[in-house]
Formats: C-alpha cells, sequence, structure tokens
C-alpha cells in the first residue's frame, strides 16, 4: 500500500494503537475539550463575529487577554505557527537589519533562520559540555556581560532555557546583565510552558526578567500541535514592531481550530490546573524514586544542578542513558519502541529523552518503569558503570571559541552566493552553504558561512554509522554538500 496515499488512515491507526507517547504534543492523545471532537465542524474562516488575528477587536482579542490571565503577563499574543514564527518575530523586533545579536549556540534552528532573513552578525555564547552524556550545560551569566562589554552594538540576547533536555540556565542573572546595557532579552521557553504551573518545576524566564519569552503550548501542555504563545513583558521591545512582524510570519488564514485549542487548553489550567499538576509532580516524583534502584541504566536528575551552569533542571524531562556505553541511545530508542511499545521524543547518541506531561496516565508512567527496569535486568554482566553519580560522570568543560567551526562570513552572505556541490568526506576547510544539525533537537552543529572542520567531519560520520543522519543537508544521504564557491 502506498502509506503517503493514505496519511489518515495511517494516522487514525496509529493513534489507536497500544503505542504509548512519550513524545510531543502534551495532549497525550487526550482531549481537554467537547467542542472540538469534529474539526471539519468548526473549521472556519474570519467569519463575523470571529474576528481577525491580525487585528483582534473582539473574541481572539480576549482569547489573548485571557491567555495573559493565566499566564500572568503584560501582553500575550496567539502564535498558529509554533515557537518559530515566535522567535523569528522576536529576533525581527529586536534587531535592525544587519544589526549584531548576541545569541546562545545551542538556539533552534528557528533563530538562525532569523539571522539569515534580518542579515544578522551573531556573536555566540557556548553552553558548559558534559562529555559522559553528551549533553549541554547551561549559559554563564559572566559570558553575556562580557559579550556586551565587548561589543558596544549588540542589539538583543538571545537564550533558550530550559534546553530541550530540561537545562535551565540563571535567566535572572542574565537578564540582569542584558538589562545594564538597555539590551532586551529573548527566552526561547517553547519547553517550559508548565513552568508556571507548580513549584516542582523550575521558575519561568516570564517572572526572571525576560522581556520576549516564547512557549510551546503543543509542547508540554494539552493543545494541538503547532500552538504557542508570545509574551511581550517589558517596554524594551517596540509593541507596535512585533506585532508588525507577527503579521508578517503567521499565517494570513490562522486556524480557528488551532486557536479553539489554545483556548480549551487555557480554560483546562485555570479550572483544572492546580489538582492536574498536583497529581502529575507526585507522578513524577514516584517514577524518579522508583528508577532509583537501577544498576545499569541511569536516569539524570538533581545531581546535574550546579556543575555547568546549569541553575535548574526540569525533572519532567526524563534523560535516560547506559553509563559506560556512549552510542546507548540509539539502543534504548529501538529496544523501547519495538519490544515495550513507547515512543520516545528523541534518542541521542548517549541517551535517549522521554517527555512527560500533565495528561500522562498512570499507566503510562508504569510501563515505562516497568520497561527500563527489564532492561536494566537484562544488562547485568556487561561492563557497564554504575548511576551517574562519579565527578567524572557529572564533569562538564566550558567550551570555548576555538573549539567550534570559524565563521567566515555572515549566515546571510553564504546562502546568497553561489554554491557547488562536493563530497561531504573531502569538504574540510572549505566553507559550509548550508546548515546540518541533529532534529530534535533542531540545534546547528554547523552554519552557513562557517569553516567545515575535520572534528566536525568526524562526527558527523560515526553518528552515520549508528543511523543518525544530519538533516539540513539537501543530500539525505549524507554524501554531499554545498559549500560556498571558491573564486579561483
Amino acid at each position: 500500500m502506498d502509506r503517503g496515499k493514505y496519511l489518515d488512515r495511517e494516522l487514525y491507526g496509529y493513534g489507536r494503537s497500544e503505542v504509548y507517547p512519550f513524545h510531543m504534543p502534551g495532549h497525550k492523545r487526550q482531549a481537554v475539550t467537547e467542542y472540538l471532537s469534529n474539526p471539519y465542524l468548526e473549521d472556519i474562516t474570519e467569519i463575523t463575529d470571529f474576528d481577525n488575528l491580525h487585528h483582534a477587536e473582539g473574541i481572539l482579542k480576549e482569547a489573548q487577554g485571557y491567555a495573559g490571565k493565566i499566564f500572568r503577563t503584560y501582553k500575550s499574543y496567539f502564535l498558529i505557527n509554533g515557537s518559530t514564527a515566535g522567535i523569528l518575530a522576536a529576533v525581527s523586533a529586536c534587531t535592525q537589519q544587519g544589526g549584531r545579536i548576541l545569541m546562545a549556540r545551542n538556539c533552534h534552528k528557528a533563530a538562525y533562520h532569523a539571522v539569515y532573513l534580518r542579515d544578522l552578525k551573531p556573536v555566540y555564547l557556548y553552553p558548559s559540555w558534559n562529555e559522559t552524556l553528551g549533553l549541554n550545560g547551561g549559559i554563564d551569566p559572566k559570558d553575556v556581560e562580557d559579550e556586551l562589554r565587548i561589543h558596544k552594538d549588540i542589539q538583543a540576547v538571545l537564550v533558550t532555557s530550559p534546553t530541550y533536555d530540561g537545562v535551565v540556565s540563571d535567566i535572572k542573572k542574565i537578564s540582569n546583565a542584558a538589562h545594564k546595557y538597555g539590551i532586551p532579552l529573548i527566552v526561547d521557553e517553547a519547553h517550559g510552558a508548565h513552568f508556571p504551573f507548580h513549584d516542582f518545576f523550575p521558575e519561568s524566564a516570564l517572572y526572571s526578567g525576560g522581556d520576549i519569552v516564547i512557549q510551546s503550548l503543543h509542547k508540554t501542555l494539552p493543545s494541538l500541535t503547532q500552538t504557542a504563545l508570545l509574551h511581550l513583558q517589558s517596554e524594551l521591545v517596540s509593541r507596535e514592531r512585533l506585532e508588525t512582524f507577527l503579521g508578517i510570519y503567521q499565517t494570513s488564514s490562522p486556524s480557528y481550530i488551532l486557536m479553539g485549542s489554545i483556548s480549551a487548553c487555557l480554560r483546562y489550567l485555570e479550572e483544572q490546573g492546580e489538582k492536574s499538576f498536583d497529581v502529575y509532580a507526585d507522578k513524577v516524583a514516584k517514577l524518579r524514586k522508583g528508577l532509583r534502584k537501577l544498576k545499569n541504566l541511569s536516569l539524570a536528575g538533581s545531581e546535574l544542578i550546579g556543575r555547568g551552569e546549569i541553575f535548574d533542571l526540569d525533572l519532567s524531562k526524563l534523560i535516560i542513558s547506559e553509563p559506560g556505553n556512549p552510542w546507548g541511545g540509539p539502543f534504548l530508542h529501538k529496544e523501547l519502541r519495538e519490544k515495550y511499545g513507547l515512543e520516545l521524543e528523541m534518542e541521542a547518541p548517549g541517551y535517549v529523552l522521554a517527555l512527560t506531561s500533565v495528561m500522562d496516565t498512570e499507566e503510562g508512567f508504569q510501563r515505562l518503569g516497568e520497561a527500563l527496569e527489564d532492561i536494566d535486568f537484562s544488562l547485568d554482566g556487561k561492563d557497564a558503570g554504575a548511576s551517574l553519580e562519579t565527578e567524572k560522570d557529572l564533569l562538564f568543560t566550558k567550551e570555548k571559541k576555538e573549539e567550534h567551526p570559524r565563521q567566515i562570513m555572515t549566515i546571510a552572505q553564504a546562502m546568497e552566493n553561489t554554491m557547488e556541490v562536493g563530497d561531504l568526506e573531502n569538504s574540510k576547510g572549505k566553507i559550509s552553504g548550508e546548515f546540518a544539525y541533529l532534529y530534535p533537537p533542531g540545534i546547528p552543529l554547523l552554519v552557513p558561512g562557517e569553516e567545515i572542520t575535520e572534528d566536525f567531519l568526524k562526527k558527523a560520520d560515526s553518528w552515520k554509522s549508528l543511523g543518525i543522519y544530519l538533516q539540513g543537508l539537501t543530500d539525505h544521504s549524507q554524501k554531499k554538500i554545498k559549500t560556498v564557491k571558491e573564486n579561483k
């Protein structure tokens, strides 16, 4: 059967299968409203009494005001093109064409696309790095202040907190550094929309000095995929400019189904959130406590806080590894999916990531716990390490600029240049014309305009040998790459 021809049927079948989703979206296949049961009935356009998102004066203005009430913000905007649209709009509103931005190197690819579209000159903040897990730590606030002192023309600061893995940076100190120079701080908090609703989770950047905070509702809350919010929290950002760019990057035909999903999610948070999050926090804590007895597998937790600039950690995100096996991620991902019917969010070389949400069931947590205990038992006798508890396991190394690809030209200069296609394995020293990243999480390892290094090529080849392919390259087989044509 041509599966592509029957995508709707395939989705129908998967949604009713026994596979349990420890991945996005956060609704985990559970509806929180009875009013969107047949989307064909509610799928409308901008008709009388239903307002216009790009010129909201009625029900959509009220709905966005409701979002501000629930999240306790100054001004909140619906995002129907996901956090991606919010990042594009935020960066564009805070910078001038051709300006300079200070941004974390581990930002999502959307941030790099904004740099390209605005022809910005990026200055990178490098997170610390844990070799045992292959995990990024946090951003050092001192690095933020140092770069702002050196580069007087920086127009905005952009960081990701929490990261895909739940690592939270010290947003308060970072915002203080930015505000000392009158610079707005943009926080990509796409993976932290649940933070405001229980003290089991880290404090949200909304209340720690973020001037623009972007959150994906669909990642960790019960809302449909592609729904997000952008929160404006200060006057350092022009509201007029922000709204102009939101109109540019958002579709002119926003889905009322998606906006209705946001409304239903907000109502759920107001009416059931307190009780539901109490239960959820207890379930996560109970699972983590039960998994402490693992001998061969390890679940990263609060022992990482305070190391590698990790200010806090979102414990709802489960980072599972096999210490001593730097390539255990693909094995665990395949084993959990094929043997136990558990679909996880991501596999990295050294670990897998299971995303939980307030909508996860007791049965789901039980299945995951039992599966991990079973796998742990099957690993007895292997030369595997113990839990993450030694100083070596917990050591984070401060990344240095010189350890990363050298930026020869801006992203826009590279992408607008004449390209040539050559063998990836023979591209050392050439200037990349393409992005290269693992997806998820979509963090570029190589950016257009950067020199291709031997280290990058070795990593790409080792991942490929494990069946983990880079995305962003035009050649999906990872044999060719576009580079900037050399002038001869």
